[in-house]
């Protein structure tokens, strides 16, 4: 699914250059659940950028469900990004004028997907995210919680082999938090893989594995038992 070979993620800082990912080896099988963990600047952000074909490496090979990608142009990379990749923000990063609803049906729009097919499948989403009477709802009129579904629906509703989720509690109570965490989870349990960053302990605890990462590099990596 997922096979990084000695990617390496260089930036220049000032005169010096910062080694974001040092010579990273990682392999994750579909349907995997895997947590990411480190201090601040340990590279799991960079990580997840990458993953998400949102960065390219300064060196090294990446290749996802076996097409190497590591050299596409943009138009593919977009194009693979569409097709395979849902991402889940601390932020939400929602857009503001338009209803949950609307939110959720943007990538199908993107995808040209037809107009009917795209309301039987949101529908299909608000229905799964319990989030049918809050469809026609702005993000500003939606709870911390409520709007982190509205999210993983829009991360999802494309059908993605792989959810990339950044901090996915972090703007979040506690209980709302725990539910994010169980909706995500359930969609693992359908056969999405899941890779979570986090610096939330008791939720790296909950992955079946738990990568941990310190100054560009994994410096741990283990199954994790109930």
């Amino acid at each position: 699914m997922i096979r990084l070979e000695q990617i390496q993620r260089d930036f220049q800082v000032g005169e010096q250059i910062v080694h974001a990912l040092d010579h990273i080896d990682l392999q994750i099988e579909q349907g995997e659940y895997v947590s990411v963990m480190g201090p601040s600047g340990s590279g799991k952000s960079t990580l997840l950028n990458l993953l998400g074909l949102l960065d390219r490496p300064t060196a090294g090979r990446y290749q996802l469900n076996g097409k190497e990608v590591t050299e596409m142009d943009e138009a593919e990379r977009a194009r693979t990004r569409n097709e395979l990749i849902g991402f889940v923000f601390q932020a939400f990063h929602l857009i503001p004028r338009l209803t949950a609803r609307e939110n959720i049906e943007l990538p199908l729009i993107l995808s040209a997907v037809e107009p009917d097919l795209r309301r039987q499948r949101v529908d299909a989403a608000l229905a799964a995210m319990n989030l049918q009477d809050r469809a026609e709802h702005r993000p500003d009129q939606l709870s911390g919680g409520q709007r982190q579904r509205v999210a993983i629906a829009r991360a999802t509703i494309t059908e993605p082999s792989v959810l990339l989720a950044d901090e996915p509690t972090g703007n979040l109570d506690q209980k709302s938090g725990a539910d994010v965490i169980k909706t995500l989870e359930k969609l693992n349990d359908k056969g999405i893989t899941l890779i979570v960053v986090t610096h939330d302990q008791q939720l790296g605890k909950r992955s079946q594995r738990a990568i941990k990462m310190l100054d560009g590099r994994i410096c741990a990596d283990n199954q994790q038992t109930d």
